[in-house]
């Protein structure tokens, strides 16, 4: 592709603002990338948050919750409606903390470490931001914030939609 005689360069995948898009919207590389810089955060903290730290539960969950938490949730309106597989990394990395922080033994499930917790899992994250942010748009100002609230008529592409929020 060409502007004014000069070649623009293609490529598979763009990031902006943070969030890696890739030209079929699979998010595959936005979720690999964000699971990298989660193992590379945790351990910088491991020292803080790991089985052998000396702080209270409490305080390894707020720094979870502030330091972890925001890597994978940003823009999960947009990538929350990426396939099971792609999401399962995330829920993975998330159920691993989870047990580092409680030190959970083999024999306790991830979805009691979560409930004991009170922490949502990646999909019950996504249908909340996605219930917050359906609410904005119908609330907006802005007429033509409303038709974005519709499933397109034409589709193309057997993926779910972002504002349907089922996972």
């Amino acid at each position: 592709m060409q502007i004014n005689h000069t070649n623009i360069p293609q490529t598979e995948t763009v990031k902006y603002l943070g969030i890696h898009f890739d030209k079929r919207l699979t998010w595959k590389d936005h979720v690999l990338t964000k699971h990298k810089q989660l193992e590379q955060k945790t351990r910088e903290i491991k020292w803080l948050i790991g089985r052998h730290s000396p702080l209270l539960l409490e305080n390894k969950i707020i720094i979870y919750k502030t330091f972890l938490k925001p890597v994978w949730t940003y823009g999960i309106e947009l990538w929350g409606c990426a396939s099971n597989c792609n999401i399962e990394i995330i829920q993975r990395y998330q159920s691993k903390i989870l047990r580092i922080l409680t030190n959970a033994p083999r024999y306790v499930t991830n979805h009691t470490v979560h409930s004991d917790l009170r922490i949502p899992s990646v999909c019950e994250v996504y249908q909340e931001r996605i219930a917050i942010h359906r609410n904005t748009i119908a609330s907006h100002p802005n007429p033509l914030m409303a038709p974005l609230l519709h499933l397109p008529t034409t589709r193309h592409l057997k993926r779910r939609w972002t504002l349907d929020g089922t996972h």
